[in-house]
């Protein structure tokens, strides 16, 4: 493992960046693996807060946080600076779904979700010392990951069972429940954390229909086989609780990161 540059540690980011992890340092007792979570869990919301200011679509946020969890897997949280990371996954996730984000545009949102009502980032020594180091760990998560930077996500599977889903029961009871909504809405919350990169992306999608339909209880005809087998045939009732208990623990960590 390549050893990390001052720029991209902790040491060498601007105070303004290091802001997001004072709540996640104070911590004491808490044990290492706790305290890593959350801060995963914090950095994921900064990448899809600032991927709405950037304008960026759902998959290449969902291809932020995929890369931002896949390098964490690979290195010691310690030893880089989280926030910089996740900067170096939004940029390149924008070269990888082909939605090309600027480094400046980038910098400039981050700034103001830290800074929020301060004054505008100046074009000085501090910005472009910090363009360089966005830059540089791009280069480091491409090394990390050997360069392997595209991933299958549900959206396309979710999209697909929903429609099948959506055929199955009368459409005056789909209309009255969000559940398209929500199983956007459950989607985009599983990037939170690393579940995201732990099961298959047909498993979330089925996962997350099921979770919503069952919330609304929305019930869909009994056949031969579950409805969800009949959508995905290698997903088992295990599966789909496999998943959701880890978005609910997700939910739960949320509670506390408050």
């Amino acid at each position: 493992m390549e050893a990390p540059s001052s720029h991209l540690s902790a040491r060498g980011a601007p105070r303004w960046l290091l802001s997001g992890r004072r709540s996640s340092s104070s911590a004491g007792t808490e044990c290492d693996t706790g305290r890593d979570m959350k801060t995963h869990f914090r950095v994921c919301r900064f990448i899809m807060e600032i991927g709405v200011k950037l304008g960026m679509r759902s998959v290449p946020v969902a291809t932020a946080c995929v890369l931002y969890h896949r390098f964490f897997e690979r290195v010691n949280l310690a030893e880089y600076e989280p926030y910089l990371v996740a900067m170096s996954c939004v940029y390149l996730a924008g070269k990888v779904e082909e939605q090309h984000i600027r480094t400046r545009d980038i910098i400039n949102v981050s700034h103001r979700y830290f800074n929020s009502g301060g004054a505008p980032l100046e074009c000085d020594k501090e910005f472009w010392d910090l363009r360089d180091s966005v830059v540089q760990c791009e280069i480091l998560i491409l090394r990390q990951l050997s360069f392997q930077v595209s991933f299958e996500h549900p959206h396309k599977y979710l999209l697909h069972y929903m429609l099948s889903a959506k055929s199955l029961v009368n459409r005056h009871a789909w209309s009255r429940t969000p559940v398209t909504e929500t199983s956007w809405a459950l989607l985009r919350d599983c990037y939170h954390g690393s579940m995201c990169i732990r099961h298959s992306a047909q498993h979330i999608a089925i996962a997350m229909l099921y979770l919503a339909l069952n919330s609304y209880g929305v019930e869909l005809p009994v056949g031969e086989k579950p409805w969800w087998q009949v959508l995905c045939d290698d997903v088992t009732k295990e599966d789909i609780d496999a998943v959701i208990t880890e978005l609910l623990q997700l939910y739960d960590m949320e509670a506390k990161c408050i």
